[in-house]
């Protein structure tokens, strides 16, 4: 049996998503699995650049993830929160919605169920 490696860049991506202002997806499909790296521009939320693409009241993408930069508040559904902050790594349970906190871009390295993340349905 043949064994192969595939890689693939964020520097070219399979494809890339603009948010509704405030920032943009690259998506890349390696060995079937999406990864997607995130840029979230200070003042970007889900309920205000992501939710007028896609609908609904909260995000029900499924998140793994790994911050690089900048800094991210994740609210659930429950209330309860969590700022992310650089080297933490987090798993995001659909039902959430999320804003960038103070005047740094975020960016997140996901690789959860993202490949219907920011898709205009």
């Amino acid at each position: 049996m043949k064994k192969s490696i595939e890689v693939k860049t964020f520097d070219k991506p399979d494809e890339t998503r603009e948010f509704e202002g405030k920032g943009w997806a690259d998506f890349c499909t390696v060995g079937g699995k999406t990864v997607a790296r995130g840029h979230f521009e200070p003042g970007w939320s889900w309920e205000g650049n992501v939710k007028p693409i896609v609908g609904g009241d909260l995000c029900q993408v499924s998140h793994m993830g790994y911050v690089l930069e900048g800094r991210m508040r994740v609210i659930m559904a429950d209330g309860s929160e969590q700022e992310l902050v650089p080297g933490e790594v987090v798993a995001i349970h659909p039902g959430h919605n999320a804003e960038v906190v103070g005047n740094e871009t975020c960016v997140f390295v996901d690789f959860g169920e993202i490949a219907e993340y920011a898709l205009r349905k």
